[in-house]
């Protein structure tokens, strides 16, 4: 089986990726704690994360369409072994527009989880997935 079809843990899509990702982001806070940019923590998990072995992207275009037609544009900040997408915050708290956020990444690509990642005064994170079978099929860009 390849890692970027990696088994789930229990139930959950994804789960080996997403547990390693996950020990990576406290990694990273317990060495660099509360207070810096998320400059500074995007950095630090592109890092922390190749040494892991992962294999990681850094602002994944995503394009929005609506009515076949291309309407945006989003950058996801990290993009681990293809599957799932990593949204950093470095905010007092998570907010519902965080969620929002990534929950709407999700939705504009093939990806179906998700971790949102906040290095606040407290670590905390939470895990989005989005199945594929409920996105409508995006259309192609053809060159003209």
């Amino acid at each position: 089986m390849n890692s970027t079809d990696d088994a789930p843990r229990g139930d959950l899509r994804h789960g080996e990726t997403t547990e390693k990702i996950i020990g990576v982001f406290y990694e990273v806070y317990n060495e660099l704690g509360f207070g810096f940019l998320e400059s500074v923590y995007h950095k630090s998990m592109l890092l922390a994360l190749t040494d892991a072995g992962l294999r990681v992207e850094t602002q994944v275009h995503l394009p929005v369409f609506f009515r076949g037609h291309l309407v945006g544009d989003f950058f996801a900040d990290i993009f681990v072994e293809h599957a799932v997408i990593l949204e950093l915050k470095a905010a007092d708290d998570l907010a519902p527009a965080h969620n929002s956020q990534l929950l709407n990444y999700l939705k504009a690509s093939s990806a179906e989880v998700g971790l949102l990642l906040n290095f606040g005064p407290k670590p905390r994170f939470k895990r989005l997935v989005f199945d594929n079978e409920r996105k409508r099929l995006r259309p192609k860009i053809e060159s003209a």
